[in-house]
Parts: structure tokens; sequence; C-alpha cells
């Protein structure tokens, strides 16, 4: 029997994430992971690091964390392919153009730079679109990176610094004094810190955290030449949506010379078979946008299955009804881009510390416990 001051349950990037903060701050730290390091919803996730806006809390969140990102990049190997490429919002007519100057607004008053772009800067940013385009939104601090070795990266940090890290060892059982290993062992604890995406529910049956399921590609090289990471301002009615699958045009520049396309999303859908249909719409629309794929080949196509909260944030901090436990869960498609921020606010909660921005947006309590279970689970 292992004793630590906490068991983290999920060695996504999400936990190994927090495994890394808790044992910067001296906490001895236990990562147990099912399989390995990165290897699920992780593995499968774009790699975006984007400053979002559908809500206050999720532009706090999303804008807060891409600046850690931004603060750790000198420091990461090579094979992580952090790329500072920002992204670039597509403005396919004058409607989705005058909706890009609400959101220059709401990113500059959250400290984010962001600048709109006619047609002909555009054009000169990025050739190889189709025509007809009337601008773009530009977030410049905005990149992408290989989600998996990141992950494996913060691991092997918490390692470093005396994190004892478990792979292959699935979670049986949470209880107040630790985790039940699938083996019989128990690794005692006074804090238990779950992470375990869609797999979160399993362990802990009351959270409100369903999967949505999306696919996505990645072309072999000589893909079009893109610049930027390219979104079309539609992406955020199709990733907020949460009726009946949904493809939008997104866009990943890989300095390997390849591009990552995606994406779609299916609400409530845990199949992780690759669906011919989706994908022919979800490649459709990409042609509509960069017509140069055409005839280009595809080195793999996947899925994988985020985990959605009713309200697309996070659960992070302690539950309301289990003051041992703690959650870092629920992040939907934003768990690579909210790591670094999520693993941070988890981090000052524990430690009795303010957080840069305010946590009560992502507090557990608002689905678990009382009048608010019921509401979560109507």
């Amino acid at each position: 029997m292992s004793a630590f001051d906490c068991v983290i349950v999920g060695g996504g990037i999400v936990g190994a994430a927090l495994a890394e903060a808790l044992s910067t701050e001296g906490m001895s730290v236990a990562l147990v992971e099912a399989r390995s390091i990165g290897a699920a919803t992780t593995a499968c996730g774009m790699g975006h690091l984007v400053a979002m806006d559908d809500n206050a809390a999720e532009l706090a969140l999303t804008a807060y964390s891409v600046s850690l990102w931004r603060q750790l990049a000198q420091g990461l190997p090579r094979t992580v392919e952090y790329d500072a490429c920002g992204t670039l919002w597509l403005a396919a007519d004058d409607e989705e153009m005058a909706a890009v100057s609400a959101k220059v607004a709401n990113y500059r008053a959250a400290g984010v730079r962001a600048e709109v772009l006619d047609a002909a800067a555009l054009y000169e940013a990025e050739p190889a679109l189709a025509p007809g385009l009337v601008g773009a939104l530009r977030v410049p601090d905005d990149a992408v990176l290989y989600p998996p070795v990141a992950a494996r990266t913060f691991a092997q940090r918490a390692q470093a610094r005396g994190a004892k890290v478990m792979t292959g060892c699935p979670v049986r059982e949470l209880r107040p004094e630790g985790v039940v290993l699938a083996n019989g062992e128990v690794l005692k604890a006074g804090r238990v810190v779950l992470a375990a995406g869609v797999a979160s529910p399993s362990l802990c049956p009351e959270l409100p955290i369903s999967p949505r399921k999306g696919h996505l590609l990645i072309t072999r090289r000589g893909a079009p030449v893109v610049h930027h990471q390219l979104v079309e301002l539609g992406y955020l009615k199709s990733a907020h949506g949460t009726d009946g699958a949904s493809v939008a045009f997104n866009a990943q520049p890989r300095v390997t010379g390849q591009l990552l396309l995606g994406s779609s999303r299916q609400p409530g859908e845990a199949s992780r078979e690759v669906e011919a249909a989706i994908l022919e719409r979800m490649l459709k629309r990409a042609a509509m946008f960069l017509p140069g794929l055409d005839g280009l080949q595809a080195l793999r196509v996947w899925t994988g299955l985020r985990p959605a909260s009713p309200d697309g944030l996070p659960l992070l901090g302690a539950h309301p009804e289990k003051p041992w436990l703690w959650l870092a869960c629920g992040h939907e498609g934003l768990g690579i881009t909210t790591a670094t921020g999520s693993a941070r606010l988890v981090a000052d909660q524990m430690l009795g510390r303010t957080s840069a921005i305010d946590v009560s947006a992502y507090s557990p309590s608002r689905f678990l416990g009382g009048a608010t279970r019921e509401v979560a689970h109507a």
C-alpha cells in the first residue's frame, strides 16, 4: 500500500499537466493511467491551442491557457511540434464578416491580440483559399502542437520531480482514502483527482459528462500550403450545437508538411468506428475552402470521443459532496488548449490561493449536489 498527497486518475494531457503542476509545488503525486500517457482522447485531438469566445468563461480559460502555453513554448522539446501559426477565422459572407467585429471586441477586452483582415489581406496571407471569401479575423498568438507528446512531456517532468507515473493500471474504485486499482492494489491519498475524460462517469456516475464523437483526417505530404490554422466562422455553431451530427471546416498546418483536417461532431455518439457518410461531408466542406485538396491522399483517418459537459465548460475543483474527490474533466474539444490553465486552477484551489482568473464558472457544484443535480440530469 502506497501513500501520496494526491492520486490523479487519468493520464491524458489534463491529468499529466496537473501532475506536473502539483509536483512542482512539492506535493507527492501518483499519476495513474489505464493505458499509456496521452493515448486516449488526447491522442485523437487536433492539438489546437486556441482562444475561443463562445462565452466569457470559455474565453477567460482559453486565453489564460494559451498564454501559459506560450510561456512554456521555448522549453518544450522539438517533438511536441509547437507551431505559433495563429488562427484565421474565415468569413464566407457579409453576415459572418459582421460577426468578426464582435469577436474582435471580445478578444481585445480579454487581452487577446486580434485583427481584422479584408479580402485582399486574407488572400495575401493564404493564397490557397477558395475565391469568394470576404475576410477573416486573425488571432496571432494561437498555436498548434502534437498532443500525445505534450502529455508525455508533462508526465516525464512530474516524474523527474518525484511523481510516480503508473501506466497500464486501470482504476476500479475511488475511495475517501485513495483509489483501488483493477489488480486490487490500493493507493492511499488525502486527495483524489478524477481526470479520466469520457471514462470519468464510470468511476463517478453522477457526473453529467457525455461523449461527442469526432472524425479527423491527416493528409500525406504535398498538401496545399497553409500558414495559419484555418477555421470557418460556422465552426462555432457546429462546436456548441446539441442536435444531430454536424461538420465544419478546420485545417491545421503541421510542421511535417501535412494538413490535419476536421471537424465533425456527433453528440452522444460513443462508437469509435469511422463513418463514411460523415467523413464525406467533412471532406466536401473542406474542399469548399481549400480546392487544392481534390485528389490529395489521406494518410490516416480516425475518430475520438470528446468528454462534454452540459454547458461546454469543464468541471474544475472539489466535488461538493465528496470533499476528498477533485474533478478535472468535461473539457469537450478544448482539453488540449486548456490543460495548462485547468492544471493551474485546480492546483491553486488545492493550495488555497487566488487564481489569475475567476474559477467560479468551472465549479463542479453547478451540476453536483441538491437541486443542481436534478437540473443537470433533466
